[in-house]
């Protein structure tokens, strides 16, 4: 009972008209930049983070709720009516999605992609609402030892389910680390990684990592790689409304897909990439019209978008109880907890019970306020998406920089952030995923404190991270999940070269 009383307390908090008022400029912001072309969740967050600096604790983060699952929804969007994803998770929408547009049923994908998302996101956070106390209760056991080894579970699922080489992965991770350690080191006093300049003394700011790896760098990426002329945008003919037979074919996938998406998003492994290809692969075997699969089938919509908008409410609760971030999008969430100074783990239910259940009270109050508002105002984003392509990226690199500049207040904050969008142009340009990144540069510093915490306590012994059940239950899992892909691309080879095939 003690989760509806808390429950209830943070809808007193997240009712009041001052924080509905923000609850609703995050859902819009959230789904205006998140409906652009190229921008996903994660830049989408990160490129509204500066605007919350002035805002008290609580009023930010009922804000962020809006615009994370704003984000969500205007990235289905996109990737319908232009064939575009925004984010890894939206790939799958975009397959069968842009076929319904193209067959004149742009409307119905709309329909329930924003049913599914608020069906999905209303359960998922009941999810939350319940377990997350539960998973904070069971982590006040948990020691140094302990967070270090789900650290090292967090770099290694990231760095393994991001990009297409693990190589690549583990080199976007140590360099996110190497960002995080620059400045002065809390133990020795010494200068790290400053190269003698005072103003990096204090370290580089979280958010102008994300910021410049997300806004700066992905802008500069898509610019790159600009066509000439505009991307065919498909037009919304008909009806914006399902069919009795859209609703039919449509609500098992919903439930089938937050049944998917949740669990799997609430794991410290988890995210959102994995969720929605199980859900388009359930609905391709269980459909009773497997014939419009790969030419516009909604069950293909339906339930990969619920299980999308499930795992994004299932992210939080590993962010919100162990302090872990398990996708792009979170480590920015993290970042944000982070600029006021709250550092999210099992703790934070009990020192600032205001702020984390006004903010899942207030998932639900966006999540109701995206499907009021989005599918009367689908034509202002369809317009949106019209915008010429070199003012909106030319727009996006100026907000990125006033926000630098807002923050540190140095011609080297920009410096910084402009290097850093750079480096991270580079990193698509290589194929190297920039999630990993920003994980190591949030939770790298983090690991080392746990680290000494854990060596001062054992005097010196490193086996504690061995000799404690849990700590070395947790490092097992982090080695199986790292060898993982390189046991079955070894045995793949070896399968092909008995064959005389190549491998695939």
């Amino acid at each position: 009972m003690d989760a509806f009383g808390n429950l209830a307390d943070g809808f007193g908090v997240a009712l009041t008209p001052e924080n509905l008022l923000w609850a609703l400029i995050g859902v819009f912001l959230g789904t205006f930049v998140g409906v652009l072309p190229g921008i996903g969740p994660a830049m989408t967050v990160a490129l509204l983070l500066p605007v919350t600096y002035s805002l008290e604790p609580i009023q930010a983060f009922i804000m962020f709720a809006g615009i994370y699952y704003g984000g969500m929804y205007g990235g289905s969007t996109t990737s319908i009516l232009l064939n575009t994803p925004g984010e890894s998770g939206s790939i799958v929408t975009a397959l069968e999605g842009n076929k319904m547009a193209k067959r004149g049923r742009g409307g119905a994908a709309l329909a329930t992609a924003a049913i599914g998302s608020f069906v999905a996101g209303t359960i998922a956070t009941l999810g939350l609402t319940f377990f997350a106390p539960i998973m904070a209760d069971l982590a006040l056991h948990f020691g140094p030892a302990e967070y270090l080894a789900l650290i090292v579970l967090a770099f290694t699922t990231i760095t393994a389910l991001l990009g297409s080489s693990l190589v690549r992965g583990v080199a976007s991770l140590f360099f996110g680390i190497t960002v995080g350690l620059v400045g002065i080191d809390a133990l020795t006093g010494q200068p790290r990684f400053t190269f003698g300049n005072a103003h990096l003394l204090e370290g580089i700011d979280v958010v102008t990592v994300a910021v410049g790896l997300f806004a700066v760098g992905e802008t500069l990426w898509v610019a790159s790689r600009m066509r000439h002329g505009n991307q065919h945008i498909e037009p919304i003919r008909g009806s914006l409304w399902m069919t009795k037979s859209d609703w039919r074919r449509s609500w098992k996938p919903w439930l089938r897909g937050t049944a998917v998406g949740f669990p799997i998003g609430a794991l410290p492994a988890g995210g959102a990439e994995i969720p929605t290809f199980l859900s388009y692969s359930m609905e391709k075997k269980l459909t009773d019209h497997p014939d419009e699969f790969g030419k516009g089938a909604i069950e293909g919509v339906a339930g990969p978008e619920a299980a999308n908008n499930a795992s994004a409410a299932g992210v939080l609760v590993p962010l919100l109880t162990l302090g872990l971030p398990t996708s792009a999008t979170a480590a920015i969430m993290l970042a944000a907890f982070q600029r006021y100074n709250i550092q999210p783990g099992p703790q934070l239910f009990d020192r600032n019970p205001d702020l984390v259940w006004g903010l899942i009270a207030s998932l639900y109050i966006g999540n109701l306020m995206l499907l009021v508002l989005n599918l009367p105002l689908v034509g202002l984003w369809v317009r949106i998406l019209t915008i010429p392509r070199p003012l909106l990226y030319g727009g996006i690199l100026v907000f990125a920089g006033l926000g630098a500049w807002a923050q540190s207040g140095s011609v080297t904050g920009l410096v910084v952030l402009y290097i850093i969008g750079i480096i991270g142009y580079m990193m698509r340009r290589f194929d190297i995923p920039v999630g990993p990144a920003v994980v190591g540069a949030i939770l790298g510093p983090i690991a080392e404190t746990h680290f000494r915490r854990a060596m001062q306590i054992s005097q010196g012994d490193e086996t504690v991270f061995f000799t404690r059940p849990l700590s070395a239950s947790i490092l097992a899992v982090a080695l199986l999940l790292f060898l993982g892909p390189l046991i079955w691309t070894w045995v793949q080879r070896n399968r092909a070269a008995g064959t005389g095939e190549h491998p695939a």
